[in-house]
């Protein structure tokens, strides 16, 4: 469904998915047919979420990147997709936000259930209490990254101990952490850091996300790491603008966009934990950063990816989009190297004139005015002078 710019400011009775898009953005072209199959996908489940799109170059004033995915919910109450552009993932996006921030899991079975469908699971366990509370606002805000759980404690595995409850416990890598105030922080960014598997698919939206919880989650040396692998080395090499060999081992760090390369082929989980232990203990030698340095160079490795990816794609139109400036930039340029200066002559005269007296600057110009009436006198004798001086033939002639 096309959607005007009165969707924004009017208040909804219905909750809608909406692909904010611009019609010369090429990724909003390849979002077009997921989009119509997340469309056909809820519809089809029963899904309560209604999909539409609004051109936003047209009836919006906002700035943003395109296609900017929004789920808005009865009311006022709206949240933006940041995950990968692919249909199950945005399907599941929608139906977790559109239900209720926290799910209840009334029995064994239902866990078991929600255990197999899900790698991640965050469960509140026990009545009441502040810490439910703050659970319940937690949920609220990180729905759009996992789902949320409560439950009593008889519902969970025997196998599973508490110290104490309330609690808040994350199932994950076949194992469950236990959420601890003082150890742990607080109980968002907790959540935030955990909410990832130990070992993960790796691309640039998972990335990005690694990269705005501040940590990682696995405790190794009393240091956090989080593993993961990546497909190719295209993303990685525009990261470090560098060229990475595949397979290669390289770690990151997304709080100040270091990276460390190891000095030798990481072939045997010896020479990984010396790896690791070196950029651990400052003896691995760190490249990048967020220096003023290294983002000028980003600017300069960017526009250049750019120019580059422009004329792969399209010669005729890198040609035309490059080459038509850099002609208008010379032609000015050359014009302004050639023209000549018409104002030279008053220049010379005012530098002359600088230091006189007004005396001397009257004598000036009388000398200035009879040099130009003397001129045209001294130009028609000079003309009789070469009219009568002529060669001794010519007078014989004559």
């Amino acid at each position: 469904i096309f959607l005007s710019d009165r969707f924004k400011d009017t208040r909804v009775n219905d909750i809608w998915l909406v692909d904010f898009y611009a019609p010369w953005c090429g990724y909003c072209k390849k979002l077009e047919p997921i989009w119509q199959e997340v469309g056909v996908e809820l519809k089809n489940s029963g899904s309560p979420v209604r999909v539409g799109k609004m051109d936003a170059t047209a009836y919006s004033g906002d700035s943003f990147s395109f296609p900017f995915l929004l789920l808005r919910l009865k009311g006022d109450l709206a949240y933006n997709y940041k995950g990968p552009r692919t249909k199950d993932d945005i399907v599941e996006f929608a139906n977790r936000v559109a239900g209720p921030a926290v799910r209840a899991l009334p029995s064994k079975q239902m866990y078991e259930h929600m255990m197999k469908r899900h790698n991640v699971l965050f469960v509140y366990v026990g009545g009441a209490s502040p810490l439910k509370e703050k659970y319940n606002d937690v949920a609220s805000e990180l729905v759009v990254y996992t789902y949320f759980f409560s439950a009593s404690e008889e519902v969970l595995p025997e196998s599973v101990t508490l110290p104490e409850l309330p609690a808040v416990v994350v199932f994950k890598d076949g194992t469950y952490f236990t959420y601890d105030e003082y150890e742990d922080g607080s109980l968002s960014s907790w959540v935030n850091r955990e909410r990832f598997q130990g070992y993960l698919q790796i691309d640039g939206f998972t990335l990005y996300e690694l990269g705005e919880t501040g940590g990682v989650c696995i405790k190794i040396c009393h240091a956090d790491f989080q593993f993961g692998h990546m497909d190719g080395n295209d993303y990685i090499n525009s990261l470090i603008m560098g060229e990475v060999t595949v397979p290669s081992v390289i770690i990151l760090n997304t709080s100040n966009e270091q990276y460390f390369l190891p000095s030798e082929p990481v072939e045997t989980m010896e020479q990984l934990v010396q790896f690791i232990s070196g950029v651990l203990n400052g003896s691995a030698q760190a490249y990048g950063g967020d220096g003023i340095i290294q983002r000028l160079k980003r600017v300069a490795f960017d526009a250049r990816s750019t120019i580059m990816s422009v004329f792969r794609s399209s010669p005729l139109l890198g040609c035309f989009l490059f080459g038509l400036p850099l002609g208008v930039i010379s032609l000015m340029c050359y014009g302004i190297c050639t023209a000549e200066s018409d104002d030279g002559s008053d220049d010379i005269d005012a530098l002359k004139r600088e230091g006189m007296t007004d005396e001397e600057e009257e004598e000036e110009d009388e000398r200035q005015r009879v040099a130009e009436l003397e001129g045209p006198e001294e130009e028609e004798e000079n003309e009789e002078e070469d009219v009568g001086e002529k060669d001794p033939e010519e007078k014989k002639t004559d």
